[in-house]
């Protein structure tokens, strides 16, 4: 879930006297569309606004972590409440250039442009993917190939596993009806067994021998999971393990303040 960054009441600017607008709430350009006056890649043109512990925010600081992109792309930490102070604003300032008089929600993750002052996208995927498959240029060489091409199939079917089987289930287990709660943790449990016998057959990665954008997507979605629904999975208890003791995943590990797994 794409989360929204509540109105600080010391930074809102009430709109009350003027006329609500028909704005979008997503926006989606991308980078390097565009060659000709679009948003093409440059070193520290663009900024990515991120809330600690956000589990898609945290899926983008791995990725631009293992990509080796910390130096060409500006991170900020918008906290929520009073704490965003500065951050907060900026990224209100972002949307209000990006649609004239904007009044809705401000929603991270946001990929931004420096130059114009403007949110490129707060579409995860978009974002994930222009860091993967766009900013490998202009000096923004990356260092990983975290989305392989032989591998993109398995990592799009992957990333549905993860989100239908785990995000959205965990969700309406917690959430939703106690009607459907039983079923919500029968897909749970299904589909951590389907991940623990993948990890099984397979290397120490979810697709194999090599570390890819589908480790990102799936070690978010464990480590967020209700305490108790990993334990009974050896392999998946391990494999959050082992990607825990790499730097771009414990960082946010600690960020998002998770218990480790043992």
């Amino acid at each position: 879930m794409t989360e929204t960054i509540p109105h600080d009441p010391g930074l809102h600017v009430s709109c009350s006297a003027l006329p609500r607008t028909s704005r979008p709430d997503r926006f989606r350009s991308r980078i390097g569309v565009d060659l000709a006056g679009g948003f093409y890649p440059a070193p520290r043109r663009y900024e990515l606004f991120l809330s600690p512990g956000c589990p898609l925010s945290q899926r983008v600081a791995i990725t631009l972590d293992l990509l080796g992109l910390r130096d060409s792309v500006v991170t900020t930490p918008v906290p929520a409440g009073a704490a965003g102070g500065t951050a907060l604003a900026a990224l209100r300032g972002a949307y209000e250039a990006t649609w004239h008089r904007y009044d809705g929600p401000l929603t991270v993750p946001a990929l931004c442009d420096r130059w114009t002052g403007r949110v490129v996208s707060n579409h995860t995927p978009d974002i994930l993917g222009d860091l993967t498959g766009r900013l490998g240029a202009e000096g923004c060489a990356p260092a990983h190939p975290l989305c392989p091409p032989a591998l993109l199939a398995g990592i799009e079917a992957v990333r549905h596993t993860v989100d239908v089987g785990l995000t959205r289930a965990a969700r309406r287990a917690a959430q939703g009806a106690p009607s459907g709660r039983g079923a919500a943790l029968r897909t749970l449990h299904t589909t951590l067994g389907l991940l623990d016998r993948r990890l099984a057959r397979g290397g120490p990665h979810v697709l194999g021998a090599h570390l890819t954008a589908a480790d990102v997507d799936l070690w978010v979605a464990l480590v967020h999971l209700p305490g108790g629904l990993l334990p009974p999975y050896a392999r998946l208890t391990a494999y959050v393990a082992r990607l825990d003791r790499h730097p771009a995943f414990h960082a946010q590990r600690t960020a998002a303040t998770l218990a480790p797994t043992a």
